[in-house]
């Protein structure tokens, strides 16, 4: 569903991902970990094609981003970590908004817009401004506006931020049922909790480059005998990518 194959972006002098190949399959939930600064949002913005990769080549179901971006993006919902959303439209008028950008019809949004209100518990903020809402109820609109059009992928930067628990808990949910439902998730996230709970595969990518790929426990056992969980197994893993350019620059 969602294949990168030797992607690359420099910002100036800084190589912010490098020849970063990785491919995500149908219903798959993939998890995306690293430090700060490592590339991860700069790789989520060229799979919302928000960006463009200076080298190498994105595909969404198998249409290249390059060559064909609006069809390809009309295959993707983008939930960034900070949403940039309209404060002085209602929430029922920027998913209006959102609908008529990805041309859904009129019967279609009254629909989906009340299913996915109440879904994020919206239905009665519905016809308030967002300038009012607070950084989670931005949040969960920003969600609701990312599945309006039934995207076949989602990509998703720091779902967690500014959620309570009960829209975690909800969120997880959610993630659980598109996925069941075959929408890919690419989820890039600092919850390394999350990320063991929810992604049967996960990523790991340091100073752009992806050192790591598998499941939870397959990744423990890569970083060594000391990892019991996630955390410890990313810590190790992110150390030894540490230990072996340190080692590549000195030779």
């Amino acid at each position: 569903m969602i294949e990168l194959c030797e992607v690359s972006k420099r910002y100036g002098g800084h190589l912010a991902v490098d020849r970063l190949s990785l491919r995500v399959e149908r219903g798959e939930i993939f998890g995306f970990i690293g430090p700060n600064g490592a590339g991860k949002t700069t790789t989520l913005r060229m799979l919302g094609g928000i960006l463009l990769p200076d080298a190498g080549d994105i595909r969404i179901a198998g249409i290249p981003l390059s060559r064909f971006p609006e069809e390809a993006k009309r295959r993707v919902g983008f939930v960034p970590d900070r949403p940039a959303l309209y404060e002085r439209l209602t929430a029922r008028e920027f998913l209006e908004f959102i609908a008529r950008l990805y041309g859904v019809p009129r019967p279609l949004f009254e629909e989906r817009a009340q299913r996915l209100l109440a879904e994020f518990s919206l239905t009665r903020h519905a016809e308030a401004p967002i300038g009012s809402f607070s950084h989670g109820m931005k949040q969960r609109l920003a969600f609701a506006a990312a599945l309006l059009h039934a995207p076949e992928a989602l990509i998703v930067d720091e779902p967690l931020v500014g959620l309570d628990p009960l829209a975690v808990r909800g969120l997880k949910a959610l993630f659980r049922r598109l996925a069941a439902s075959g929408v890919t998730i690419f989820l890039s996230t600092h919850s390394l909790h999350l990320a063991e709970e929810l992604c049967p595969r996960i990523g790991v990518i340091h100073r752009g480059r992806l050192v790591a790929t598998g499941s939870p426990a397959a990744l423990r056992r890569r970083a060594g005998d000391r990892a019991v969980d996630l955390e410890d197994a990313f810590l190790a893993l992110v150390a030894g990518d540490e230990g072996e350019q340190a080692a590549g620059g000195a030779r």
